[in-house]
Parts: structure tokens; C-alpha cells; sequence
């Protein structure tokens, strides 16, 4: 006895043999049918298949986009009625400063064209102006107005101190503006802890973020530039890289570019505040950014200066006192055309 044929089998046959073509449509829409079923049938169920009475709207709203990686930074722009610090650049007629520091560069703000570079590759100890990338991670993080609380391995370096003590509360943006004016090596341990949960960890995380950012001949032991744990680094060309990566956002701009304010303690007690950058008391167009100093480092200074749309950033390692001031005004001047 032959096998017993299904409906599909035998709407394929009669659909060979068909000729008329209204006969070929019915058994087409019979196929279809046959065909259909076979798929719900395969897929267990069709009880969860859209019908008349639950089917959505054609107007439903779009999936909201995803969110950003936890870890992928968002950096704040300027508003469109502020130039801010990318605006337009200016290239120098004339030659550049005589330099004596080690290594110097000088580069466009808004694009990082180079204007000037003397072993801007070399790699060199960095000192304090580091802070600025300690600064770039805390500011990228947010979370400005909630409070830290000071604990006793914060306070353990020398020799640049607030003073602040353990058990002592802080708002996180209020420590950040001060170790940017200040320099203050409790305050960036304090910091640093608070953001990753240890100086080591943090280290590790600011090396990370250089790497993202370009700077590709840096890496760092600390969040403040002291030469212990040994073995860090950066260069003249990195540290304008991040220069500019910190421009992008109001709290550091805010900060650097302050000449002076007063700390107060958690108990009350207040104390003047002073910013390190000399060059910001003597060049008008200076907006700030971040000194250093070290035995090993030598005199350090990373500097920017705005003029009439005009954007540069000069840094300056390993230099003496005091040509680290006059040689970071001259190189400003000299990249801003004035």
C-alpha cells in the first residue's frame, strides 16, 4: 500500500498539474494555509501572536536609544552663544621664543596643531601637572555636589598638605577646585580613593584614560606627581593632549583659571588659598591650568590663554625658576599674536 499523502504533498501535486490559472490561485491560497500551519506548529504555539484586538498601535513610540557604557565618558560642550576655548586658530608670523626648559610645546587649542615643540616626545617626570588628568576622571565621574569623607591614608604624603583630617566631610567639587589652585597632595589622594577605592587603583585608572584620550607615551604611579611609587611619566605633547581634554569642562576651567580664594575647614576654620601659576597675576589672557615640581621633574607648567577667539596651550617641563614663568608668557604670547 502506498504511504498516505498529506495535504501539503497533495496541494503540490494538484498544483503541477493545474492548468487553469483561477484553479492554481485556489490551490496556491490552499498551500499558503497548509504552510502556515505547519510553521505555528514547529513553533510550539501562536498564543502569542499579535490578533485584531491586541495588536499595537501603528503610531507606538520608537525604543528609547540605549544608554551610554557606564565607562564611556560624556564630556561637556560649550553652549552654542559661548566660543569658549575651540574657536578659531592663528598660526605665528614670526619665530618662536628662545626656550631653555627641557622639553616645551605649543599647540592650537581648538585643532592641536603644533605651533612649536623642543623634545615634546621625551618622556619626563610630570610632577603636579598631573593632577590635571587626577582632575579630568573625578570631573568625568560627576556626582560634584555629594560628599566625601576624609580617611587617615589620605592625609599620609608630603609635602604640599591642605591639612584636612580624617572623619572630616567635604563636598567633592569643593575639594576638586581647591587642589587645582592649591596643589594640595591630601586633597588628590583623598580624591583618587574616593574614586576607585585606593591611590593604586586610581593610578591604574588614569593610565587607562591617557591611553583613551591619546596620550600614548604616559603612565602614572600616583594622582599627585610625587616621585613615589616610582616610575612615571609623561611628555610635553601628552600633557597638552590633556590640556585640552580638560578645557571641555566648566569645573576645571572655573578652577584653574582662579587666582586666589579661601578653604574652609569642616570645623569651621578657614585659610587662604593662593593659585601656583604665577603667569596668571602677570599675563592678562592667561586662563590658568597646572603647575609642578619635583627634584626630578624640574619646574613644570602646563598654561593656556584666550585672545579674541585665539585658543593656545603651552607646557613647559623641566625648566628653573623663574624662566618657567617667563618662558610659558612668552611662548602664550607668541601663540596668540600678541
Amino acid at each position: 500500500m502506498e504511504p498516505e499523502l498529506s495535504d501539503l504533498e497533495l496541494s503540490k501535486i494538484i498544483l503541477e498539474e493545474s492548468s487553469s490559472p483561477t484553479s492554481r490561485r485556489r490551490v496556491l491560497g490552499g498551500l499558503f494555509t497548509a504552510t502556515g500551519s505547519l510553521f505555528l506548529g514547529g513553533c510550539g504555539t501562536d498564543s502569542n501572536l499579535p490578533t485584531a484586538a491586541n495588536r499595537p498601535s501603528a503610531n507606538y513610540p520608537a525604543p528609547p536609544a540605549p544608554a551610554p557604557p557606564a565607562s564611556q565618558p560624556v564630556l561637556a560642550n560649550y553652549p552654542d552663544n559661548n566660543p569658549g576655548f575651540f574657536n578659531s586658530g592663528f598660526d605665528p608670523k614670526t619665530q618662536p621664543p628662545s626656550v631653555t626648559a627641557k622639553a616645551a610645546i605649543v599647540v592650537q587649542a581648538n585643532t592641536g596643531k603644533v605651533l612649536y615643540a623642543r623634545n615634546a616626545d621625551t618622556k619626563r617626570a610630570a610632577a603636579s601637572t598631573q593632577k590635571l588628568l587626577m582632575a579630568l576622571l573625578i570631573a568625568e565621574r560627576g556626582g560634584l555636589n555629594q560628599n566625601v569623607t576624609v580617611q587617615a591614608s589620605d592625609t599620609y604624603c608630603e609635602p604640599t598638605k591642605m591639612g584636612i583630617q580624617s572623619g572630616q566631610v567635604y563636598q567633592r567639587g569643593y575639594l576638586l577646585r581647591t587642589v587645582l589652585i592649591r596643589s594640595s597632595n591630601d586633597i588628590a589622594r583623598c580624591l583618587a580613593r574616593d574614586h576607585s577605592g585606593s591611590e593604586s587603583a586610581f593610578a591604574a585608572a588614569m593610565t587607562r584614560r591617557a591611553k583613551q584620550l591619546g596620550m600614548n607615551n604616559s603612565y602614572f604611579t600616583n594622582s599627585n606627581g610625587l616621585p613615589s611609587p616610582p616610575g612615571q611619566y609623561s611628555t610635553a605633547r601628552d600633557l597638552s593632549i590633556l590640556a585640552a581634554a580638560c578645557m571641555r569642562h566648566s569645573a576645571i576651567r572655573d578652577a584653574v583659571k582662579t587666582r586666589s580664594t579661601t578653604f574652609e575647614f569642616s570645623n569651621g576654620k578657614t585659610v587662604p588659598v593662593t593659585n601656583t601659576n604665577k603667569v596668571l597675576g602677570t599675563f592678562p589672557y592667561c586662563t590658568g591650568m597646572k603647575t609642578g615640581y619635583t627634584n626630578a621633574a624640574g619646574r613644570c607648567l602646563v598654561s593656556s590663554a584666550s585672545y579674541q577667539g585665539r585658543n593656545v596651550i603651552a607646557v613647559i617641563l623641566g625648566s628653573q625658576t623663574p624662566q618657567v614663568w617667563s618662558e610659558s608668557q612668552a611662548l602664550l604670547k607668541w601663540g596668540l599674536g600678541v
